[in-house]
């Protein structure tokens, strides 16, 4: 599996704007660190929609009042807590869909 680092993304940002890597890396960041810092606003629940791409979003678990630690066997109760989603708009679910040796990829 090959794995994208937030420098490709820089690379690639900056290849097609033709602007140099300095700049492109603090926008980059700045739009991740926005991202996170509202989803650690959640409470509990919050969405973010960015159109053509995806939804963002931190949902409430419930509580486990008889959940079992694996290792010991013993009964724990976990409280509830939050956690990601990430579903993909439909253009981008609609070319993941497709069967691998038709999908193009980029």
């Amino acid at each position: 599996m090959k794995t994208f680092t937030k420098r490709d993304i820089v690379k690639r940002v900056a290849r097609t704007h033709g602007s140099d890597l300095t700049t492109t890396a603090k926008w980059v960041d700045d739009i991740f660190s926005a991202i996170r810092d509202i989803m650690m606003t959640a409470d509990p629940v919050l969405r973010i929609e960015v159109r053509d791409f995806g939804v963002f979003e931190v949902k409430q678990t419930k509580s486990k009042p008889k959940a079992r630690n694996p290792k010991s066997g013993e009964i724990v109760q976990v409280p509830p807590r939050r956690k990601t989603h990430f579903k993909p708009s439909k253009l981008l679910k609609k070319f993941l869909s497709q069967p691998l040796d038709t999908a193009v990829t980029g």
